[in-house]
């Protein structure tokens, strides 16, 4: 029995604050893992290039699904994927059916930039790591799933049209733009007299 003031030890480990020292592993996919975060933020300011890569790449996808003529099972996947992303990307972070938010209008409303649910940058890496990962599971082929590719195509284009069509009718109806092609000029009083 332990004597007073004596803290009794019932099988617990020495807490050292969370300071415990990690395994070999633990360490390395850390380093890993800080690694590929550096890699991927020193891409974020080159938009173009990004993008041009990320073109290559499902080129060479298309090549291979073309060459080994199947997966397609996986490229529809990849579709699918690509056009939820891409809606995310031209949906506003705050939707103004809901939430009552309108967008500036006219020239005498204050400025409201156009805020994306899905920024470019976590659109473009997650449509680049899905074409890696689909291009991946072209060498195995437990997903190469026999279907009549006609019909994924069709499907995905009546999809396609029917979601773009669904996303352009909300834009007209709450007035934005999701592109922005330069920073936005406005007229003087100088300027307006002309």
């Amino acid at each position: 029995m332990a004597a007073m003031g004596e803290a009794r030890d019932f099988g617990a480990v020495e807490d050292d604050g969370g300071l415990e020292e990690s395994s070999p592993a633990q360490q390395f996919m850390h380093k890993l893992s800080m690694r590929y975060v550096q890699i991927k933020d020193s891409f974020a300011p080159h938009t173009g290039a990004r993008w041009a890569a990320t073109g290559v790449l499902f080129f060479l996808y298309c090549l291979r699904i073309y060459m080994v003529n199947g997966w397609y099972i996986v490229t529809y996947g990849l579709g699918i994927y690509i056009l939820n992303l891409g809606i995310g990307f031209l949906s506003p972070a705050s939707d103004p059916a809901t939430d009552g938010t309108v967008l500036p209008t006219a020239e005498a409303d204050e400025f409201k930039p156009f805020v994306r649910r899905l920024p470019e940058f976590k659109f473009w890496h997650s449509t680049t790591r899905a074409i890696v990962i689909a291009f991946f599971l072209t060498f195995f082929s437990a997903f190469n799933i026999p279907v009549f590719w006609p019909i994924l195509v069709c499907y995905f284009i009546a999809l396609f049209v029917m979601t773009m069509r669904r996303q352009i009718q909300h834009m007209i109806k709450h007035q934005y733009i999701p592109i922005t092609l330069g920073k936005p000029k406005f007229k003087g009083k100088a300027d307006s007299a002309e």
